[in-house]
C-alpha cells in the first residue's frame, strides 16, 4: 500500500495525546458543590465529539440541581459513594459505589450527593459533546425521594 491520505497526516501532532492527571483544567463549567476538571475537550486536545474529566464532591456535600442540555453523560465512580437524585422535583434516588457506572440522559434534572460523611467522592465523567454544557436549576426537592433500582430488558429485578 503506497501513499494514500493516511500518510499525509502528521501523526506526531495529530495522534494520541496523554493528559497527566495532575494537569487537568478546572476552568470548565461548574455546579455549586462539586469540582469539575477537564481532561479531554476541544480546547485541550481538539476533541470533536466528547468531553471527559473528573468530578470531586466533598464529604457530606451535594450539588445544586442541574442538567446538561442535549448531552448524554456517563459517570464512573472511582472512590466513595454517589447518591443520585433526579426528576422534576428530584423525586427519584439511586446509589452507586466504586466500579459502578451512572448514565444521565439529556435534559434530566439531577443532583449528585456524596453519601459519605468522611470520604471524598471521586468520579470520572464523560459527555457526548466537546462542550461543557451545564444548566443550573432552581428546584424545590421533594422530602423523601423514591428509590429506583436498575432493571433492563435482560436482567431481572434483584
Amino acid at each position: 500500500m503506497s501513499g494514500g491520505p493516511l500518510h499525509q497526516i502528521d501523526w506526531k501532532t495529530h495522534g494520541v495525546k496523554v493528559i497527566p492527571g495532575d494537569q487537568l483544567d478546572p476552568n470548565t463549567a461548574q455546579t455549586p458543590g462539586m469540582d469539575r476538571a477537564a481532561a479531554i475537550n476541544f480546547a485541550r486536545v481538539g476533541a470533536q465529539k466528547i468531553w471527559a474529566g473528573t468530578v470531586k464532591i466533598h464529604p457530606n456535600a451535594k450539588t445544586g440541581a442541574h442538567h446538561h442540555g442535549p448531552l448524554e453523560s456517563v459517570i464512573y465512580v472511582l472512590k466513595g459513594r454517589a447518591r443520585m437524585r433526579w426528576g422534576e422535583q428530584l423525586e427519584y434516588v439511586a446509589e452507586a459505589g466504586p466500579g459502578d457506572f451512572i448514565f444521565v440522559p439529556p435534559y434530566v434534572p439531577h443532583q449528585e450527593i456524596n453519601a459519605s460523611t468522611d470520604e471524598t467522592l471521586e468520579c470520572v465523567l464523560v459527555r457526548s459533546d466537546n462542550e461543557a454544557v451545564v444548566v443550573n436549576l432552581d428546584i424545590e426537592p421533594v422530602e423523601r425521594p423514591e428509590e429506583v433500582r436498575w432493571v433492563d430488558p435482560i436482567h431481572r429485578h434483584p
